[in-house]
């Protein structure tokens, strides 16, 4: 990896300098100049196409497997479902599970909205609940590798590969509760039928199978956790809103199309009454933390 990021550097230096050259000798001749540039800007524009994203990498301990399911029938086992048990943000032991359910356990969906910084943005995340069972919570997200920050910027450029982390929402709702600073969660039952919630868990169970094996790259804008939602079969009938973009307003859409429970609630209390922040710190430890940050909201 580091050999690869030097061979990157010099060749940015190099492409750099040729470029430099290039204009400084075709000083006097301004539309050779402008064709010059156009030319390196499509040689590097050919180079950048040709990147192919991979699974293979010195991935981060949390992200170092991709998920995956057998169906068979209405029985789906799903492998390296991840559960990881934090001490900090940055410290934590990971165990990769397998699970199998009936399909016809499934009967709803809820959604955690998580806010780190701009109102307009937040982190998508959809949880299954089955019943007499654990809720299996699905997050897509950039798989990094060891050393690598997200940057919203190098999320255009193809830096990081997708991954669709299933997981127990202890493990992935907690480590944005109780461990990330400056993170804010929201929590949301919505109106999905158990019909339509086992339809749209096969198709997040493809979309993991799919990613399993042909890694896609993320995209800040068309490829994130979000807008995969919406390529999904069951959610294609949705009409397209500017919300999808600026996610961070996806829970006002999803209360003016009547997807998400409101208590009869104006959508400013019912948002103040979603932030499970406090009562996830509180049940941290808890066997119970799914149901404990569910109580006394509206729609649980």
């Amino acid at each position: 990896m580091a050999l690869a990021i030097d061979l990157r550097i010099v060749a940015a230096v190099v492409y750099g300098l040729v470029l430099a050259l290039t204009l400084y000798w075709l000083r006097n001749r301004p539309g050779r100049q402008l064709l010059a540039g156009l030319v390196c800007f499509a040689a590097v524009l050919a180079w950048w196409l040709t990147l192919r994203p991979s699974n293979d990498g010195r991935w981060q301990p949390d992200v170092s497997r991709t998920a995956w399911a057998d169906i068979h029938g209405s029985e789906v086992t799903i492998h390296n479902l991840r559960d990881c048990d934090y001490r900090a943000e940055l410290d934590y032991s990971c165990q990769w599970l397998t699970r199998s359910l009936n399909l016809n356990q499934i009967e709803g969906v809820d959604l955690f909205m998580d806010y780190w910084g701009s109102p307009l943005i937040a982190h998508t995340i959809l949880s299954f609940q089955v019943r007499g069972e654990l809720p299996i919570a699905f997050s897509i997200e950039t798989r990094k590798q060891v050393g690598q920050t997200y940057s919203a910027l190098l999320g255009f450029f193809r830096q990081y590969t997708l991954i669709s982390v299933v997981s127990d929402e202890r493990d992935v709702v907690r480590v944005r509760t109780n461990y990330r600073h400056g993170e804010d969660l929201y929590l949301f039952r919505t109106t999905a039928t158990p019909a339509f919630a086992q339809s749209l868990f096969l198709n997040y169970i493809g979309m993991t199978n799919q990613l399993h094996d042909h890694p896609q790259w993320y995209n800040a804008i068309t490829h994130n956790c979000t807008t995969e939602i919406y390529t999904l079969k069951s959610m294609k009938g949705q009409p397209w809103d500017w919300r999808i973009l600026l996610n961070g307003k996806a829970d006002e859409m999803a209360y003016e199309k009547g997807l998400i429970v409101t208590g009869g609630l104006p959508f400013k209390e019912l948002k103040q009454r979603a932030w499970i922040n406090p009562a996830a710190q509180a049940a941290n430890g808890d066997s119970d933390f799914s149901a404990r940050i569910r109580q006394n909201r509206p729609g649980f």
